[in-house]
């Protein structure tokens, strides 16, 4: 765990295991996101969720209201990504005023992030290609001879991604709040749309 620490906090990017599949983890930065990018081979306009272990470091990024922590409740944790509204405009990457936010369900992955705080939450892959379960296997694959990738061992489950959902201060008025599914994920629109419906 601790060299994997060090190399994150150096600026490197990391495979880390969730509920769903690897992630490449990287601080929220612009060094780190650039080497995450070029790693990827990800189009920079199309931003990344950041991971956090628990809701307070969430909000030191974006706006939470209660209904958030709400509907984090109500679905099993780590099965949402909720795209909310940044304090200050973030790097473009991660979604600039609008950032996706999961928190982690992976118990060494929440540790991991209570020792470097929010990072990076796409899948360990090169875009496009097929991702791999398990997490010294998917690092192996994406590093590069001038840039290891180190992990955290871990087989993840696979399957279906989180569920990403724009939240209503986001995608809605003041007067007309509404939630939006951008992709549907571990938890279906149906219930996603079913729990907006009770809850307004």
């Amino acid at each position: 765990m601790e060299r994997v620490v060090e190399s994150v906090k150096s600026g490197k990017c990391v495979v880390y295991p969730t509920s769903t599949l690897p992630a490449l983890g990287c601080l929220p930065e612009k060094g780190p996101l650039d080497v995450l990018f070029s790693i990827k081979k990800r189009s920079s306009d199309a931003p990344v969720s950041l991971g956090v272990a628990n809701i307070d470091q969430a909000k030191e990024f974006v706006e939470v209201t209660n209904d958030v922590l709400e509907i984090l409740e109500a679905f099993p944790r780590g099965s949402l990504s909720i795209i909310l509204r940044a304090h200050e405009k973030l790097d473009s990457r991660l979604g600039g005023i609008n950032v996706a936010i999961r928190v982690v369900s992976h118990p060494m992955a929440r540790r991991l992030l209570e020792k470097t705080g929010p990072l990076t939450a796409t899948s360990a892959n090169i875009s496009g290609e097929e991702p791999l379960n398990d997490c010294i296997e998917a690092a192996a694959a994406i590093s590069v001879p001038d840039c290891e990738i180190l992990a955290l061992e871990g087989t993840c489950e696979g399957g279906a991604p989180s569920t990403l959902i724009a939240w209503h201060t986001v995608c809605g008025t003041p007067e007309s709040p509404r939630i939006e599914v951008v992709r549907e994920g571990k938890v279906s629109s149906e219930d996603v749309n079913l729990w907006w419906k009770k809850a307004t």
